[in-house]
């Protein structure tokens, strides 16, 4: 029977996947139980595992900017250990991913094989995790990118238009920058469908289809809980100055999923109609 560990237990995506693998064996370590930047804990923790899914991430997209060295230690030399760990085990890693490893400059969806080229602390440092897990264990290791997560654990740009909607007679919300919003229960699903397939280690793209900008993204979300999307008028980006840049452009393209005999993730409006129904928007 095949053995998985999920690192980072608690999170949105830990906790949707090991609901989906509850009826297998599983373990699901929290970082309090495993710092994933401990190399001679995670060889102990990984050691009989199958299969381990790293679920642990700095996952602070402006903190980054400033903590660099702490996201590095997380984001890469935990990716690493885990995939050091998992190549010894015999193991097969699945490292999620982001669309920060991109610029953000592109047109068209970023293929799998695209150059990297991060233009904040966070995208470097989920960039150099790809780098080491492939190098240490590339032949077992799947690296599945996502972009603009949302779900039913943790918080989140969908939770947060729902609250904000209780709080507010108006929203801006920016229209220039474009990309994948993705639901967990989805990820979860196709990581999973990935692990029982006989797909090839490699990169995937684990978004759901279509796009949308964040402006399209809340006025959908407020259709669906029956609000009116009128409440929700366009901006810029100019009028959101944070410390990270963020890509205006990050549609990741799905090919890798028909190499490998799966279907890509469906489009993220039908996706949407699913979480909502779920009350995986509900704050």
């Amino acid at each position: 029977m095949t053995r998985y560990l999920i690192t980072g237990g608690g999170g949105m995506l830990a906790t949707d996947l090991a609901e989906k693998l509850a009826s297998r064996d599983l373990v699901t370590l929290t970082r309090a139980q495993l710092d994933i930047t401990d190399d001679a804990a995670v060889r102990v923790a990984v050691a009989g595992f199958d299969v381990v899914i790293n679920a642990a991430a700095y996952t602070k997209v402006d903190d980054a900017e400033t903590n660099e060295a702490t996201a590095h230690l997380i984001n890469a030399v935990g990716a690493g250990n885990l995939a050091r760990a998992a190549h010894s085990a015999g193991a097969r890693l699945v490292q999620p991913s982001t669309d920060y490893v991109f610029d953000g400059t592109a047109s068209t969806p970023y293929p799998e094989d695209a150059p990297l080229d991060p233009v904040s602390a966070y995208g470097r440092t989920k960039a150099d995790g790809e780098r080491l897990v492939l190098e240490v264990n590339g032949d077992a290791t799947y690296i599945v990118r996502t972009a603009w997560l949302y779900g039913a654990h943790g918080p989140n740009f969908a939770k947060t238009m729902r609250r904000l909607a209780g709080e507010r007679e108006r929203l801006s919300v920016v229209d220039d920058q474009v990309g994948q919003p993705t639901y967990t229960g989805d990820l979860t699903t196709q990581i999973i469908a990935l692990l029982d397939s006989d797909a090839p280690a490699g990169i995937y793209h684990g978004t759901n289809s279509g796009q949308a900008s964040w402006f399209e993204f809340a006025r959908a979300i407020f259709v669906e809980a029956g609000l009116d999307p009128e409440r929700i008028q366009p901006t810029d980006s100019s009028s959101f100055v944070r410390p990270a840049p963020r890509p205006a452009y990050s549609v990741l393209g799905h090919d890798a999923w028909a190499k490998a005999g799966l279907e890509p993730m469906r489009d993220w409006r039908e996706a949407l109609v699913d979480a909502a129904a779920s009350g995986a928007t509900t704050p």
